[in-house]
């Protein structure tokens, strides 16, 4: 589960709980609400805790040990020309 994903269920969660006043026989919207928002949240922390250090690494290069592109041989001639 990604952020998008829990930031998703919250928000289906909480409109569920807050926005939706329906009653269903067997079935209490409000507690699915709820529901989903804990499992939003917790989906969100852990993408936080669990996959955060991977998307934060950085990559060094020894400017050293990095090849270097070949210079061209200077090949152009520059001319001049002198009229009177």
């Amino acid at each position: 589960m990604g952020i998008g994903v829990g930031l998703f269920l919250i928000a289906v969660g909480a409109v569920l709980t807050f926005a939706v006043d329906t009653a269903v026989n067997g079935v209490n919207i409000n507690t699915i609400g709820v529901i989903l928002m804990i499992v939003g949240a917790a989906g969100l922390a852990l993408d936080l805790i669990i996959f955060a250090p991977r998307r934060r690494s950085v990559t060094t290069y020894d400017a050293a040990a990095a090849p270097v592109a070949p210079v061209a041989p200077a090949t152009r001639q520059r001319v001049t020309t002198y009229e009177s």
